[in-house]
């Protein structure tokens, strides 16, 4: 029996989304990209989920798109077109839209799309046997998953350029000084360091943990004061929560609070 090419698990709060291509460097298949973002849907509308997890299986977080096929001509332009727009590119616009926190447990190489992947969720834990690489440019193509987006609002326009333009790989020290990612850790130890981090974003108030995501993104397409009118407003919505006054009563009575949040 085939095995599936993504695959989906709770562990409590967190959801983790596990991609099972490893014979392929799980580079990208149309079931895969259909799971991801499929499970990504039900972690979003599962109000018991608070982070999601994503990582790959093997010794690859992600190689991106499958060289066979691009070395084959399998995908045309109109094909490749709707395999970006209709599969690919739901999966970045479903990451736009959903308000948990995503973390990538990077295990190994992230490639190409792998590294856009991996960029577009909003924390990075990396294995210290990790590679990260912008590497389009070497095989004649352009980032086709939000690249030139993602990573200028990472490492500034100049550094995104210079990788963009050489498809220099990055080991994790360097990714890290970078800012591209938050945390490196012992290549065993990945998911256990993860899932840490994990558990501590979900122990915070989950409503509260919601509104700071959206209001971090929002405050990147926004001037100052419409800023601190979207934020005014959000403070104001959560000073009304029983997250808020539980997070009140457990500060005074020097306890750990228990939030109920959705």
């Amino acid at each position: 029996m085939k095995e599936s090419h993504a695959l989906y698990e709770t562990r409590g709060n967190i959801a983790i989304i596990t991609l099972n291509r490893p014979a392929a460097r799980n580079a990208f298949s149309p079931e895969m990209i259909r799971l991801w973002n499929s499970f990504l849907e039900d972690a979003r509308e599962d109000y018991g989920i608070r982070v999601i997890v994503v990582t790959g299986n093997g010794d690859t977080f992600c190689s991106g798109g499958d060289i066979q096929d691009m070395a084959d001509g399998k995908l045309k332009s109109w094909d490749m077109k709707n395999f970006l727009w209709e599969g690919v590119h739901r999966i970045v616009l479903t990451l736009e839209d959903i308000d948990k926190p995503v973390i990538a447990a990077i295990n190994g190489a992230a490639m190409g799309a792998g590294m856009d992947m991996a960029i577009m969720c909003d924390l990075r834990v990396c294995s210290d046997r990790a590679m990260l690489a912008e590497s389009y440019i070497n095989m004649g193509l352009v980032p086709g998953d939000g690249g030139a987006y993602f990573l200028p609002r990472l490492v500034g326009l100049s550094k995104a350029m210079e990788l963009l333009f050489t498809g220099d790989s990055l080991n994790p020290q360097e990714a890290l000084e970078l800012g591209i990612i938050n945390r490196v850790v012992p290549h065993e130890k990945l998911m256990e360091e993860t899932m840490l981090l994990a558990e501590k974003i979900a122990s915070k108030p989950p409503l509260a943990i919601r509104m700071m995501k959206r209001a971090v993104y929002q405050s990147q397409t926004s001037t100052l004061r419409s800023h601190l009118d979207y934020i005014s407003s959000q403070i104001s919505l959560l000073s009304e929560t029983e997250d808020h006054r539980e997070a009140a009563r457990a500060f005074l009575e020097k306890r750990k609070p228990v939030f109920a949040g959705r």
